[in-house]
């Protein structure tokens, strides 16, 4: 499927690593799935809306290539997708942001949007769904439904882990979204958890566990 895009990188794996660890407290755990988020973001932002504008350095005048105002706006799949905001807004720190709850029901592990808070122009930006697990995949693609029923039409996912199952799901639905991940994990367990995963990433980016 060519809109999956894993992002290699030596440095994500290492801070993968320290999310795994069941030791890593609250914190910590909080200030690396912000780390992650910002390296991913130079690879979403590749093909990122650009133009040209004209610099004056203290020698003389140039050309540069800067990414347009206001084209991208982000959208984190609550809860757990606001651990990843601050990651990217430190690359972007304009970029507005939206907001999507969607919550899993844990006997039937479907999806259910209980909030919906966006930008009113969003149908003209790039807009880039965060969530740090694409587990069983109802949550992603309800989240993207939710956005092209308002009119987006360019868009990402950003995740950190993910499953086959999940990717491939979300893939086959909606094959115009890039999705863009760090590590595929094994499968899912009997109650929809990423193995080997790393738990409940919103209980670990905020405490409640």
């Amino acid at each position: 499927m060519n809109n999956i895009h894993l992002i290699n990188h030596i440095l994500i794996d290492h801070k993968i690593a320290i999310l795994r660890d069941e030791k890593t407290k609250c914190k910590q755990f909080r200030e690396v799935i912000e780390e992650i988020a910002m390296l991913e973001t130079l690879e979403v932002l590749k093909d990122a809306p650009t133009k040209t504008v004209t610099v004056k350095t203290p020698l003389e005048m140039v050309e540069q290539t800067i990414i347009k105002e206001n084209s991208i706006v982000i959208v984190p799949i609550l809860r757990a997708g606001l651990g990843m905001v601050n990651g990217v807004t430190a690359m972007l720190p304009a970029v507005k942001v939206g907001h999507i709850g969607i919550a899993r029901n844990e006997e039937t592990l479907e999806p259910v949007e209980y909030m919906c808070k966006l930008p009113q122009d969003i149908q003209d930006k790039m807009v880039i769904l965060l969530d740090p697990m694409l587990a069983t995949g109802g949550s992603a693609c309800a989240a993207i439904q939710v956005l092209k029923n308002r009119g987006v039409k360019n868009i990402k996912m950003l995740n950190i882990l993910a499953v086959p199952e999940g990717v491939e799901k979300v893939a086959k639905a909606h094959p115009d979204v890039d999705i863009y991940i760090a590590k595929i994990d094994r499968c899912l367990n009997e109650k929809g958890y990423i193995l080997p995963g790393l738990g409940d990433a919103g209980d670990r980016i905020f405490g409640t566990k």
